[in-house]
């Protein structure tokens, strides 16, 4: 069967979430229909993202201030953005949505604010040129992520001083007091923005290969299990470092499966053993966060979707199939 597929490249964002549930601006609760981003820094010299984004996660690390976003009227001001880009506790640039992409944000001082997603990107000194090429970067990733997401282009994008120039928003220079230090400009920004997404939304006609998977014969770590199904641990016969050994068993024990380390069924070729996971197909505005919260009880169990999963980014697509662990 001949069909067009579409290429996805897996994003290198490093994408988090912690809602700013305390501020005011999420609890007015207002909705928009995204036409666009807008791009902002902070004016202030700390790159650390527990300044703005509290409390501690246990990746932030903590803001001994308390003078966090996630409070009423941060700073006495009606202030709050959809995301920051900054420096976690170990260093690491990541990105945490504060937001819901389709909340009403207070970040344009004007009426960008009903139209378009507004993040900030943490400035230090503004002469490091190894931190502006992360935090750079890792905002060409989130904006490439958020056009795909609501069917946006490069030029549907502008930072804070373009919004005040098409009378969207107020009077400020970010970030353009910024990215010419470091030989970049909302121009190139809108370029890289561009290019990456064409990797995202190559198409191509062809004809769709089964995907196989090939299991080792002789496993270092772990085991083949047999049982009937991979919950009835009970009805386990045995568990052998050696596949044919294992394959040798189920066929002297009718009704019994050879299980991976993963619960996967993969012995008998036609197996219809019950597979140890559900499947949830992502929609828009999911986060690997919430799936965990909705199905396994705690958002910090992600990391068992990702691994079940073979993802190395936190970053999901609408329409992708996952599965979760029962």
């Amino acid at each position: 069967m001949t069909a067009t597929i579409r290429k996805v490249r897996e994003s290198n964002m490093n994408l988090h979430k912690l809602i700013l549930t305390e501020n005011a601006c999420y609890k007015a609760g207002r909705k928009i229909t995204v036409k666009g981003i807008m791009v902002h820094s902070t004016g202030t010299n700390n790159p650390n993202l527990k300044r703005y984004v509290g409390p501690d996660d246990g990746l932030l690390g903590k803001n001994q201030y308390g003078n966090h976003w996630n409070t009423y009227h941060p700073g006495g001001r009606e202030v709050c953005v959809h995301a920051f880009i900054g420096k976690l506790a170990d260093g690491t640039i990541a990105t945490y949505q504060t937001l819901p992409w389709n909340h009403r944000g207070w970040h344009a001082g004007g009426s960008a604010n009903n139209t378009h997603i507004g993040f900030e990107i943490c400035e230090d000194g503004l002469s490091d040129y190894a931190y502006f090429k992360k935090v750079y970067r890792e905002a060409v990733e989130l904006c490439a992520y958020l056009c795909k997401e609501y069917g946006l282009t490069e030029q549907n994008i502008i930072c804070h001083s373009e919004g005040y120039k098409q009378g969207v928003a107020s009077n400020h220079g970010d970030v353009m007091h910024w990215f010419p230090k470091h030989g970049k400009s909302m121009d190139t920004f809108r370029a890289e923005v561009k290019a990456l997404l064409a990797t995202t939304d190559e198409e191509e006609t062809e004809t769709p290969a089964e995907p196989t998977v090939t299991y080792p014969e002789k496993l270092t770590t772990g085991y083949y299990r047999v049982r009937k199904t991979w919950k009835d641990s009970k009805s386990q016969v045995g568990a052998y470092r050696i596949l044919s050994n294992a394959k040798a068993a189920a066929d002297k024990n009718p009704g019994t499966f050879v299980f991976a380390n993963d619960g996967t069924a993969i012995y008998p070729a036609d197996s219809t053993a019950e597979p140890d996971y559900r499947v949830h197909t992502v929609v828009k505005g999911d986060t690997l966060w919430d799936i965990a919260v909705k199905y396994l009880g705690k958002g910090s169990r992600y990391t068992e979707i990702k691994k079940l999963n073979g993802l190395s980014s936190n970053v999901i697509y609408s329409g992708w199939k996952l599965k979760i662990p029962n």
